[in-house]
């Protein structure tokens, strides 16, 4: 078996990113996670599914405060 080799192409160029509102686009996705304990919500697609997750948690957690919110966005990127 002969040695293996690793090869890369680079396109140099103007490229441009945005985010991607194709018809077959990822869904936007949300989450909240509890910066005290690290406990999360689901992802969600309806940030206000999310937003209630973080209600619930404080409700049964009143010293948790601090929360993060996780935001997953499709982009695409493309040479001009």
């Amino acid at each position: 078996m002969g040695a293996l080799s690793a090869r890369a192409v680079f396109l140099f160029g103007d490229w441009t990113l945005q985010p991607d509102r194709e018809p077959d686009a990822e869904p936007v996705t949300y989450a909240m996670q509890c910066a005290v304990c690290e406990a999360s919500s689901g992802v969600v697609e309806d940030f206000s599914d999310a937003q209630g997750w973080t209600f619930r948690h404080a409700g049964r957690n009143p010293s948790h405060h601090t929360y993060r919110e996780v935001i997953t966005r499709p982009w695409r990127a493309w040479m001009a």
